[in-house]
This record gives structure tokens, C-alpha cells and sequence, in this order.
């Protein structure tokens, strides 16, 4: 996800599974057959999971004068995780370190608020500005460096908002996930602790990428994971922005990343939450309106989808963005 200016500048001062061979990319508007496999994809998903899907994401990474830490309950109602970004190699900055300035008491209270109110707490890593593959970070060394912090802080999970695009087109970026993937489940392990990843949607095209892309990654540490927070925008004008885009056919520049293509390819439908700006100006394109993206989401959900919905990012994505994309599916 883009990083905040304040990031930018904080930044430069510190230098498978199931594999439907029964399905070819099934429409939407197949329901006897699209119906089906979501049922017996989720069925594979459920067990690992420590959260049950849907989930409905909310990053926080946008300074707000005045405030330090996540906000209230009431803040994000219809939300029920809310990311803290972000943990980089570097250590944490922004909503992340924030977090580390407020008393132990403090943190104790917002987590039993939270809990109470069914919100997990976690802290995103990585983001646009962290390239760990391209710098050389050790995957063993960078995940247990991430975890450390996740059990001194207290919260519920990571979320791997990995975007070393270098990495990803020189086929390297696979491997170091998969490694890290490997060696953070081990020190947070499931259902203690969350983890999910962040991809953007043309990392699962299955034609593109050297190394595998993200289909690779399933395949290989899927079981791992506990969904796949999925950014569909930042990749193109006209990228994802109709409800036959984002759920049944995407285009010839990143074919086969639409929402079913991705499950016909062999990701469970329960892990893969739809991911969109909240905002036009919290991307560079991608943005559909609150009502439309309603209407997508709940045409996805009629065909047995339950991911949920992902919004970069708060304040921008509050309570009336998430109220109105959830209104005909899962009504707030």
C-alpha cells in the first residue's frame, strides 16, 4: 500500500491445496458450478483460520493531528481488523510506533475494547517503501524480528504487505516469502496469532511471473496463511473498476486476476477479502464508489464468496464507507 507523506519522509531521513481441475474459470453467472467449488474451498480454508471470514479490513497509516494510536471501537464500526502500518526492517513507524508510545495500560484498554467488540489488532509490515528481497533482509532473521515484536506489543497478528516488485519480476520474491511465511507461522503460531498477506491481484496471474507469483506462494505456504488481503487497484485505469473486472474476467494485462479466476486457479474463496481505496485520493487508480462496490460485493456473496472487503485506509474508510459496501450483503 502507498505510504502516508509522512512516511515518505521518515523514510528518507533513515535510509495446492485445492487445485479446481474440475473448474476453467468459471463465470459468476454459473452458479451449479461456481457455488460448488467456493463451498468446498472454504471447507479447506475454515480449519486454519483464527478469525472466520468475512473480514472487513481497515489499514491506518495517514497521520491525524492530535490522535496517537488506532482508533475507538466506535471509530470503525463494521470493521473488524484494523492494521497498524507499518513494521519495516527498519522498526516501526507511524500507526506502528505509535503503538509502542502508549502506556501499558493504555494498550490494555483499546485491546479489551477491541476484543469486546470483535476487532482484531495487527500490525501490517513492509508496505511500498520496504523492499526487503531487493535490500538482501534475511527472511529467517526478518521474521523473527517481526514476531519479537508482535509478542512485546501485544497484538493479534501480521499482515505481509510485501511490494518488491523487482523482486516479484526477477523471480526471487517467491522464495523469500516463502521462507519468511515459514519461519513467522513457527514463532506465532495458529490460532494464537493471525497472518495474512497483502498482494497485489496481478501477483496470481498464472503466466507471468518466473518464479510463480503468488499462485507459487499458495501452493506452497497457503496452509499458513490465514487469508490474502487482495489490493485490486494501483494497477491500471481501468484495472478492476467494474463488477465483470473485479469478479469474473480481468483484462488481457493481468489475465486470469479477477475475484473467481483467482479461486478457479486454487485459492479458496473465504481467504481472498477485495481490497480497494477508500477514496479516490488514497490511490493512484483502482477507486469504485462505496455503491457500486455494494453492488459487487453482494453479487459475489450470492455466488457463495465471503472473503470480505479491504479499505486502504482510515480515516478516509470509516464507518459510513464500510456501512454503505456492506449494505446488501452483510448489513452493519
Amino acid at each position: 500500500m502507498p505510504f502516508s507523506a509522512t512516511s515518505l519522509r521518515r523514510i528518507a531521513a533513515f535510509v495446492a491445496v485445492y487445485l479446481l481441475a474440475s473448474v476453467a474459470a468459471a463465470p459468476f453467472g454459473n452458479l451449479s458450478v461456481a457455488s460448488v467449488d467456493f463451498a468446498r474451498h472454504d471447507l479447506d480454508a475454515r480449519a486454519a483460520q483464527a478469525q472466520a471470514a468475512p473480514h472487513f479490513v481497515i489499514y491506518g497509516d495517514k497521520y491525524i493531528p492530535g490522535v496517537t494510536g488506532p482508533p475507538t471501537v466506535a471509530e470503525i464500526k463494521g470493521f473488524n481488523v484494523y492494521m497498524l502500518s507499518f513494521w519495516l526492517t527498519a522498526g516501526a513507524w507511524d500507526k506502528a510506533y505509535e503503538w509502542t508510545t502508549l502506556t501499558a495500560a493504555e494498550r490494555s484498554t483499546i485491546k479489551s475494547q477491541y476484543s469486546a467488540a470483535g476487532i482484531k489488532l495487527m500490525v501490517s509490515a513492509f508496505g511500498s517503501s520496504d523492499v526487503p528481497t531487493s535490500a538482501n533482509a534475511d527472511p529467517v532473521g526478518t521474521a523473527n524480528n517481526i514476531a519479537a515484536w508482535v509478542k512485546q506489543w501485544g497484538v493479534d497478528g501480521v499482515d505481509v504487505d510485501y511490494e518488491d516488485f523487482n523482486a516479484m519480476d526477477g523471480g526471487t520474491a517467491e522464495a523469500w516469502l516463502i521462507s519468511f511465511t515459514k519461519q513467522l507461522r513457527a514463532q506465532l503460531p495458529s490460532p494464537d496469532y493471525i497472518i495474512t498477506h497483502a498482494p497485489v491481484a496481478p501477483w496470481f496471474t498464472p503466466s507471468h511471473y518466473p518464479g510463480g507469483g503468488y499462485l507459487k506462494v499458495h501452493q506452497q505456504v497457503g496452509s499458513l496463511i490465514d487469508w490474502y488481503n487482495v489490493q485490486f487497484y494501483n494497477q491500471g485505469t481501468s484495472e478492476y473498476t467494474t463488477c465483470a473486472g473485479l469478479l469474473t474476467a480481468s483484462s488481457s494485462t493481468w489475465p486470469q486476476t479477477a475475484l473467481s479466476q483467482i479461486i478457479a486457479s486454487g485459492v479458496p474463496a473465504s481467504k481472498l477479502v477485495i481490497g480497494k481505496p477508500a477514496t479516490a485520493g488514497d490511490a493512484n487508480n483502482g477507486y469504485v464508489a462505496p455503491s457500486t462496490l455494494a453492488g459487487c460485493v453482494s453479487q459475489a456473496k450470492n455466488q457463495g464468496w465471503n472473503g470480505g472487503v479491504m479499505a486502504w485506509q482510515y480515516p478516509d474508510g470509516g464507518p459510513a464507507w464500510i456501512q454503505s459496501v456492506r449494505a446488501s450483503s452483510w448489513p452493519v
